[in-house]
């Protein structure tokens, strides 16, 4: 395997804060030795979130199995998501704009263990679908990823016939049971 250095156009103090949410969360669980220092988990997650590299590739480029790769990325990105403001929050920030931008896009996913609630049909590709809320100068106010699917489910579903009121056999029973 070949491996070649690259840069993230990242601050410093990302990977610092990061590395310091990592580190107070392995104190507090006070668990077991872990396969890559606080430091190097926090990279590979920005790494990831940045870039978009695959989990494969940092698997190789960390010397890491996949799916530690993933237990770290899902790990990083519950403490990121735990800092963010709730709804209500965001909302309170956004009703003191002047305006805000609403917007979605179709993030691609490789694969889950589920593949029909993530594909979209409009994309024709598996994705997670991200709504964001930003300011007027493009800063993220607030942020959901809902699964492509989920939206779809709730409506009715066109391609099935209505199912009747009545069935058959409870019919049957009705009458049989009203001539005693």
């Amino acid at each position: 395997m070949l491996t070649c250095p690259a840069s993230i156009p990242l601050s410093t103090r990302s990977l610092t804060r990061l590395t310091e949410m990592i580190r107070d969360r392995r104190r507090a669980l006070g668990g077991r030795w872990r396969r890559l220092p606080a430091q190097q988990q926090a990279l590979m997650a920005l790494a990831h979130l940045r870039n978009g590299d695959t989990l494969t590739r940092l698997a190789a480029g960390f010397e890491v199995s996949v799916a530690t790769v993933w237990r770290y990325l899902r790990e990083a990105v519950d403490l990121l998501a735990a800092c963010a403001d709730d709804l209500t929050a965001a909302m309170r920030r956004a009703a003191r704009l002047a305006y805000a931008i609403l917007d979605g896009t179709l993030i691609p996913i490789d694969r889950v263990a589920d593949q029909r609630p993530y594909y979209s049909g409009k994309h024709k590709r598996h994705g997670v679908n991200v709504q964001v809320l930003a300011d007027p100068a493009g800063r993220l106010v607030w942020a959901v990823g809902l699964g492509v699917g989920r939206a779809a489910r709730r409506g009715p579903r066109p391609h099935r016939r209505p199912r009747p009121r009545h069935h058959r056999g409870a019919d049957q029973g009705r009458r049989a049971d009203l001539r005693h």
